[in-house]
């Protein structure tokens, strides 16, 4: 059974940083294309950014500049670096990952506020 488990999440001041991780774990052969998206009370869910597992790196029109997506193959893992964090980024964020079919964690919770 595959499991990703997301970390990394928490409260932050406008303007700060965190760093999202998500690991997947289970029976996984190989991993094809992992994201974020997220998703805000009253809101409907928001793609951020993906990566494929040859490294390309698509990102929202709002993330760009800000977000950096990036992956380790070897541990599984999907990783989103948020700079210059903004109220509006609050949100609870989900990674995804293609092991075929696609899989999510069970999501993380940002707020960014003073």
């Amino acid at each position: 059974q595959v499991q990703l488990v997301e970390s990394g999440g928490g409260l932050v001041q406008p303007g700060g940083s965190l760093r999202l991780s998500c690991a997947a774990s289970g029976s996984i052969g190989s991993i094809g294309t992992m994201g974020w998206y997220r998703q805000a009370p009253g809101k409907q869910r928001e793609r951020v950014a993906y990566i494929t597992n040859g490294g390309n790196r698509n990102y929202a029109d709002s993330m760009k500049g800000r977000f950096t997506i990036s992956r380790d193959n070897d541990k599984n893992t999907v990783y989103l670096q948020m700079n210059s964090l903004k109220p509006e980024d609050s949100a609870v964020y989900y990674c995804y990952g293609r092991i075929p079919r696609t899989y999510w964690g069970q999501g993380t919770q940002v707020t960014v506020s003073p």
